[in-house]
């Protein structure tokens, strides 16, 4: 139960700032990756979101001023381009934009409806570009006014579970806090629930978050992600967290075809080219690779990119000799054949060592 004069997350009714009063903070113990939209971004949230009274007039609603004033289309045209496949992914988030634009159009002609459920359970494979999606749809709720910020506060258990009595509930708080106004992605979410350990805080955390997805829903999206099988428990052992997401998406493993056509875009970005050979390696690369544990589809594909740029480095360094711009921007067939992926008699553990050391890297320096 809430004190008087405060939300469920500890913030005063009045919108005025909490004052310290002795209660721990635990901002310093966050760990997770806070994502926001630059501003003059071409797709970015950084837009002010539509004012819906301008698209309705004389008793009629103009659905063509709400698109273009928000640019809406903008953010699903860019998701088209990042994410390669996926359409039934794509149409489930078109699905909910239409949604919203509609549900804001009523809310103005003074058709009286309950305001759309937006929390969200996206599950699949690693690198399916499950958090892509999630920061997407933040820019989706923010131009259409219904998140303030735009934001979006990536965590995992660590980041909400406390490891002693009175920890966890202040710790989850403080990261609702950060998410308000944005959505609070939550990987991974069913490590939140350990029954089998009877010392474990994880439910502590589970119900702050029952309490904030219900208080909080007019200004904070939660999304839920990982497995679909853990996922299904994770929801029949809380059903008060499963009848409170309206959205459940699942995400599809990519094809070899999909994977190569990722590494190509990928590979264009950073300013470089595959030879015809190089693309051969690739596919091989990764038909061997989805066979190996751990794999992660786009997430894997770009670390394979990142070693082969620094094998085409040493390449090029060693060679002694001049380059051409040629030279600099293509990658060829043994920047990816010295891969352990093609030596069968070596230990697998060992690459899988390695590309696990690379994934933490790349994802530490996506984050800055």
């Amino acid at each position: 139960m809430t004190s008087s004069g405060m939300d469920t997350t500890g913030r005063p009714l009045d919108g005025s700032e909490r004052k310290d009063r002795g209660s721990p903070s635990y901002a310093d113990d966050f760990g997770g990756t806070v994502v926001r939209p630059e501003k003059g971004a071409k797709s970015g949230s950084a837009v002010e979101s539509v004012d819906f009274q301008e698209a309705v007039a004389d008793g009629q609603a103009d659905i063509e001023t709400v698109v273009r004033d928000s640019r809406v289309n903008e953010v699903l045209e860019e998701l088209d381009r990042e994410l390669i496949a996926l359409e039934p992914v794509k149409q489930r988030i078109r699905d909910v934009a239409a949604l919203l634009v509609i549900d804001r159009l009523r809310e103005e002609m003074g058709l009286g409806s309950e305001a759309p459920t937006l929390h969200m359970s996206l599950t699949g494979s690693p690198g399916t570009g499950k958090t892509t999606v999630a920061f997407r749809m933040a820019e989706i709720l923010h131009r259409l006014g219904y998140i303030e910020r735009g934001h979006l506060v990536s965590v995992t258990r660590d980041d909400l579970v406390g490891q002693y009595v009175g920890h966890t509930a202040p710790k989850t708080k403080d990261v609702v806090k950060r998410a308000l106004g944005g959505i609070l992605f939550i990987d991974e979410a069913y490590y939140l629930h350990r029954p089998q350990n009877e010392r474990d805080y994880g439910q502590e955390a589970i119900e702050v978050l029952l309490q904030v997805m219900e208080s909080e829903r007019q200004n904070l999206v939660v999304v839920m992600a990982g497995y679909e099988g853990p996922m299904e428990e994770f929801f029949q052992a809380n059903p008060g967290m499963g009848s409170r997401v309206a959205h459940h998406i699942p995400f599809p493993d990519y094809s070899a075809d999909e994977l190569l056509q990722i590494a190509g875009l990928m590979v264009g970005k950073q300013g470089y080219e595959l030879s015809d050979d190089a693309e051969r390696a690739l596919r091989e690369y990764i038909e061997r690779r989805r066979e190996q544990p751990r794999f992660a589809h786009g997430r894997s594909v770009r670390n394979a990119i990142e070693r082969a740029r620094m094998r085409q480095a040493t390449r090029l360094f060693e060679s002694g000799g001049k380059l051409t711009k040629k030279d600099l921007i293509t990658l060829e067939a043994d920047d990816f054949l010295q891969s352990s992926v093609f030596d069968d008699t070596e230990a697998q553990a060992s690459d899988d060592t390695t590309e696990k050391v690379d994934r933490m890297e790349v994802d530490a320096s996506a984050a800055k």
